[in-house]
Formats: structure tokens, sequence, C-alpha cells
């Protein structure tokens, strides 16, 4: 059974050793049970009515899955019962390809909202942006469909043509595209080097990321001779995924130290997980580059390499997720999904709303729509969970001055040749931290340090 974004399996054992514990009951629990009992009589009532009068003749199956699907909605954006199909997308997220566009979707009062584009896919090449609607599919309005209807048609044979109508808020007019599908390739990870930095893309958080990642780092070593000045760690758009895999990433640059706990309901419902000797990246400086797109198991290693002092994040404030899912089986090819915990950074930050906030906020500046697009992230979901650990932001000043570093165009920086003005500020940062001789690593830690205490 693949595993999910940001969870933990729990074995068939594991499950039938927890409800065996549910019997054990309390005069206390039986009052509840008792309450619970006459919300169930309402739903039975609901329930034979719809039976006996509903105009057409509706099967078991869908309801109880509508009463299923409706109970879980209730409670999270993220939470879920997940059928063949859910399966089947699981599968496709950690393991395997599909033919398609590359678009990380939700839905959001009946509407399918882009929640980030996978980079080198035909829905980013099309210019995609993350909280951009999907209205029509082939020329038929999608609103109203479930997620899964929507996927399904964006879906085929590699090739194909499929058309889209996008409504971005802040422009005017829909947007109309018409792109070929392609086979999306889970490759989690391409690194490069440019100049003497090693820049690291990292698209998605599947089985075998962390791996990849110190082959990564060990390729642009070979490829070099001897350690960069550097690297830049692109989680840009990255919508997450498995939970081990973060902590292997973050594992990639850290020799000691915590690297992310989950809290459960109870107090006592601990866990922490911690970085082992070893420093694959050998301490040079690390910049790390986030948007509204990076989201969950990124926000863990973003998160995580801020709190150690390890590495600067740069670019703007991330999605926010901060909440881990449980896969529960219920049969063959059926599953619960429950959110279970939150997780929290190194330090006790809780990113879950807010997000991890760059240690240097830069634009993008290569997107014309940036300053008119408006954000996306958890905090717009609808019954999203709550940030129990608030940050006390009192003592910082706001700055509201534009900043004149920022002060270029899109097409200005066309003219100049800089396709991507987030990566080329940091790589730029990044030689002018760790210039050629020197031993940079005390400079960007340091860097980090001051980056850290100015943000708390």
């Amino acid at each position: 059974m693949p595993r999910s974004l940001v969870r933990n399996l729990v074995p068939a054992t594991a499950l039938v050793a927890t409800l065996a514990l549910i019997p054990a009951a309390t005069a206390g629990m039986a009052a509840v049970d008792t309450n619970t009992y006459r919300e169930m009589d309402k739903f039975l009532d609901v329930y034979n009515r719809v039976k006996a009068d509903y105009v057409d003749k509706v099967n078991d199956d869908k309801l109880i899955k509508g009463a299923i699907q409706g109970m879980l909605a209730s409670l999270d954006p993220h939470s879920a019962y997940e059928d063949a199909l859910d399966f089947d997308n699981l599968k496709i997220m950690t393991e395997g390809n599909y033919g398609g566009l590359g678009l990380s979707v939700t839905m959001e009062d009946g509407a399918i909202k882009v929640m980030s584009p996978q980079q080198g896919t035909p829905a980013s090449r099309a210019g995609i942006k993350s909280g951009d609607y999907i209205t029509h599919i082939d020329g038929k309005l999608i609103y109203g469909q479930t997620l899964d209807e929507a996927i399904g048609t964006m879906r085929g044979k590699a090739g194909s043509k499929v058309a889209l109508t996008i409504v971005r808020p802040g422009r005017d007019k829909p947007i109309d595209l018409v792109l070929t599908r392609e086979v999306i390739t889970q490759k989690p990870v391409k690194w490069e080097v440019k100049g003497q930095v090693g820049y690291i893309d990292i698209t998605t958080f599947s089985e075998n990321t962390g791996a990849d990642t110190r082959a990564a780092i060990m390729g642009v070593q070979k490829s070099l001779g001897h350690d960069p000045l550097g690297y830049v760690v692109d989680l840009r758009d990255n919508g997450g995924g498995l939970l081990t895999q973060a902590i292997a990433v973050s594992d990639a640059f850290l020799d000691h130290g915590e690297i992310v706990s989950q809290r459960g309901r109870e107090k006592s419902d601990i866990e922490r997980y911690y970085a082992r000797p070893g420093d694959d990246a050998h301490g040079v400086p690390v910049i790390v580059l986030v948007n509204q797109g990076t989201a969950s198991a990124s926000e863990i290693v973003a998160g995580a390499l801020q709190d150690q002092h390890r590495a600067l994040i740069m670019g703007e404030r991330s999605f926010g997720k901060g909440s881990v899912q449980t896969l529960i089986p219920l049969g063959p090819e059926t599953a619960l999904r429950l959110t279970t915990a939150r997780y929290y950074t190194p330090s006790g930050r809780s990113v879950q709303e807010g997000g991890i906030a760059p240690d240097v906020a830069v634009p993008e500046l290569n997107d014309p729509d940036y300053k008119s697009r408006p954000s996306f992230r958890e905090a717009d979901l609808q019954r999203h969970l709550i940030n129990e650990v608030k940050a006390d932001d009192k003592a910082l000043e706001e700055d509201t001055k534009a900043d004149p570093r920022f002060a270029a165009t899109a097409d200005g920086l066309k003219k100049q040749g800089i396709d991507d003005f987030q990566l080329w500020y940091a790589l730029k940062t990044l030689n002018r931290l760790a210039p050629a001789g020197a031993a940079p690593a005390p400079q960007v830690a340091a860097a980090a340090a001051a980056a850290h205490r100015v943000r708390r």
C-alpha cells in the first residue's frame, strides 16, 4: 500500500490493537455513548427518508460514501475518505508516472483551484499559477464536479490535447489555454552546477527523494572535483510528500540536532526526529528557495534548516500546512485519511496557517502578475486547523518602504537575460557570502543566525 502526504501508515496489527482498547468503557463514556446514539438516530432517520422518498433511487454505496465524506469534510481540508481512485492517485504521487499536465489541485466551494504546477511540466510552461481557478475543461463547465472527476478529465494519453479556461484573480478576462499532455515522470530531484554553486531542485517528496538528494550532492562535488561555494535547494511549488523523505533531505545537510517533532491530541503524544552525524554538504553555505506553493514536507525541510541556522531561507512565505495525516486501512481498496497530529520545527514553531517566513524576502519579479495576483495558502482553506502556537511579532517593526533592489520589471529582467530572479538573487548572494578561497560556512551560519534573531 502506498504512503501519503506527510502521513504515517498504520499497520493492520497496530490498528487492531488500537481498536481493542475501545470496549473498556467507563460510566462517563456510557453517557457520551447515549448522546451519540441519539445523534445516530437522526442520521438513520435522514438515511431512511432519502431511501424511501428521493426522486430517484439511490444505492447504499453512494449514500454511505457521501455521509463519510461529509463527516470528514467538516473536520479539516486534509481529512478524507480514500477509495480505489484515491489509492491510484496516491500511488502515482509517491511511486509512478501518469499522462497529464503536472498540476496539484484542490476543491474550494465547488471550484477547482490550483495549489501548484510541477516544474518542467505542460502546466508550468503554460504559465498556470498557484491560486488560479480552472473553470472549463475542453469547453465544458466543471463547476460542481467532484475533484476526482476533474482530475480524471485532465489526465489522458500523452500527446493528446486538452483545453483549459483559467480564471486568475486580478485579471479582468479568463485565460484560454490549449495544452498537450505528457508523461509526467516523478523525478523528485534534479541538479546542475551553476558556476561554482550546486543547484538542487526538489519537486516532490516521494519514496526516493532523500537518497536522490544525497546523490545530487555527490554529483555536484564530483562534477567540480571539490566542494562548491554553496548549494541552492529549490523547494518552490513543492507541494510536499512523505514525512520520512523530508527528514532524510534535512539530514543530508545537518550533522546533529532535531529536525521535526509531531504532536497529537494528548500532551504525551510526541514524536521527535533527529539528524544523524555527518553533513553530506560538508558545511558549505545553503540557501533554500520557497514560495506560496512550498507546502507540508517542504516546510519541514525549510523550518529545520532555518531553525538550526544551517541555511538562509529566501523567497516568499510558504503555504502553511503544518498537519500530519494518518492513513488507516478500512478495506482492500479503501482507507481513512485522518489528521492526527501537528508538526513543529526544532524551535517549537508550528507552521500551520503562518508558514515559513523567509529570512530574505525576494519577490517573483519574473511573474508579471505577482503584484496583482492574490496569495493562496492554508489559511485561505475553509475549516483549516488553527495554529495553537502563535508567534509574538509585536517587537518587530514592519518595513513598508519599497526595496530598491526589487524595482526591476519582468520585461527589464528579460532584457538582462534573467529568467528566474529569485534563483539569480540566491546565486548572487551565495557568491557574495562565499567568495573563492574563503571559509564560507561561518559566514552563512552567522547570517542565518542573525536573520533568525531578527525574525523572532
